[in-house]
């Protein structure tokens, strides 16, 4: 009786030896399991490169995004630490957006978004843009948000494509960036609520709602706030060193300047129009040569902006159309109405240039050409129509300054008499010419002063002044 609770004890510990319940092996069993990927150790290493700087103070269209991915490329080959992306926009185009927020997701290096200077926002797609980065900063007096999509246009997306569309483009920017929250570890909650109801706010409410990580006054303070900062990698834990690291900025491609001017369309329209100008004064004056030449230029210039913009082909028919009527005014005597025509082709093509339609849609209401932008140009090739319409009737109601007509109304000396109802000979433009006089009832007298009335080959008809 005294080996029973013995035996019950083996007993009790082959069972558990036999099922591995231990309870505190259990225990922390689920607490490995229930870790995230994220808590996986990994092995560290610390940054050792310099302190790289991209500064993007632009729309998002393709000249930034080729720049940012290839800063990105750059600063890898350059060995940099980390590469800090200064960030002011007021928005751009969606589909540059997807591919910047796929290079930093997929970046090699950590990637800093770093909202700056002080006044600077990340709006529309500056959000996207900021919530991808490894670290996200901004500096005192900026903002963050407003990323609700609009069309081309810059109105509402339902006004324009209906609701199914609207809601269409709306579900897909709400997953686009709530993947990116997530990714990042950031308030999806708010990062959902910039795009649904275009929520913006402070760097200040961005810290307190965890949609930023710091809050740096100038590159200086942002070196010392990142130091010893831990990035999580596909394959390591990077240590940032940045307090002491040498700052180098990588700079725009001159093909990615010119990409950033173009992309505006607002340089496309003046550009376009400048050129239909420079080839109609060079039709008015020809062989001038320089306005046909800078024309030329600034219409090459215009088909490039409009390969990277979403251009309605309608509304550069109708400028070609406006700048066409404005040239035939030139050949048609309409009085000025094939180029008030034109000044209102011109200004409707303007209205219509940027394709409110496509499917690529803007996040940056300021891409839309307005009245503001494109009625000038109108007015003053209106003007301008008016002006030739008027030039040509004055010289239509203008007596003619040369050949037999110019001598109506011009007074001639009479150098030999002329006799009642006959002839004699007068001083005209310094010849002398046949003068008749039929209707004269008296001779006149040589010296007398007479009035042209006719010419009829090379006799004149004249009357006593």
């Amino acid at each position: 009786m005294v080996k029973l609770p013995f035996v019950a004890v083996i007993a009790l510990g082959a069972a558990l030896n036999a099922t591995g319940k231990d309870p505190k092996k259990a225990e922390h069993k689920a607490q490995a399991a229930s870790q995230p990927a994220s808590f996986v150790a990994l092995p560290e290493q610390e940054t050792t490169g310099p302190f790289c700087v991209a500064d993007v103070n632009a729309s998002i269209n393709p000249g930034t995004g080729a720049y940012i991915i290839d800063s990105i490329n750059i600063a890898k080959e350059m060995s940099c630490g980390v590469l800090v992306i200064t960030l002011d926009t007021p928005g751009g185009m969606l589909s540059t957006t997807r591919d910047i927020v796929k290079a930093i997701l997929s970046a090699p290096l950590p990637v800093v978004v770093y909202v700056f200077p002080p006044g600077s926002v990340a709006g529309s797609a500056g959000v996207f843009i900021t919530l991808s980065g490894h670290v996200a900063a901004m500096a005192p007096g900026t903002n963050i948000g407003a990323a609700h999509p609009v069309s081309s246009g810059g109105k509402d997306i339902e006004s324009e494509g209906g609701k199914e569309m609207a809601r269409k483009v709306e579900n897909d920017t709400i997953a686009f960036v709530e993947s990116i929250a997530i990714e990042r570890n950031r308030n999806k909650d708010w990062a959902v609520k910039a795009v649904k109801e275009s929520a913006s706010i402070t760097a200040k409410d961005a810290l307190e709602q965890k949609v930023i990580d710091y809050i740096a006054t100038d590159l200086g303070d942002l070196q010392k706030v990142l130091d010893g900062r831990r990035v999580t990698m596909k394959d390591k834990t990077l240590i940032l060193r940045t307090q002491t690291k040498e700052v180098k900025r990588i700079g725009m491609s001159i093909s990615q300047r010119l990409t950033n001017t173009f992309a505006d369309p607002q340089v496309a329209y003046i550009l376009m129009s400048f050129g239909m100008l420079g080839i109609i004064m060079e039709l008015y004056h020809p062989g001038t040569i320089f306005p046909g030449v800078v024309g030329a230029i600034c219409l090459l210039l215009a088909f490039v902006s409009f390969q990277v913009l979403p251009i309605s082909w309608g509304g550069v028919a109708l400028i070609i159309l406006g700048f066409a009527l404005l040239i035939a005014e030139l050949f048609v005597t309409s009085h000025g109405i094939l180029g008030v025509g034109g000044g209102v082709a011109v200004t409707l093509g303007g209205l219509l240039l940027i394709n409110t339609q496509d499917p690529d849609y803007y996040v940056d209401p300021n891409f839309a050409l307005g009245w503001g932008q494109v009625l000038p140009l109108g007015l003053v090739i209106g003007g301008m129509a008016v002006f030739l319409a008027s030039v040509v009737l004055k010289g239509k109601l203008k007596p003619p300054a040369a050949g037999q007509e110019a001598l109506i109304g011009v007074q001639a000396v009479v150098k030999e008499p002329i006799a009642a109802g006959g002839e004699g000979m007068v001083m005209l433009a310094g010849e002398l010419w046949r003068a008749l006089s039929p209707q004269t009832t008296e001779p006149i007298a040589a010296g007398a002063n007479v009035v042209v009335e006719r010419v009829d080959g090379l006799k004149v008809f004249v009357r006593r002044v």
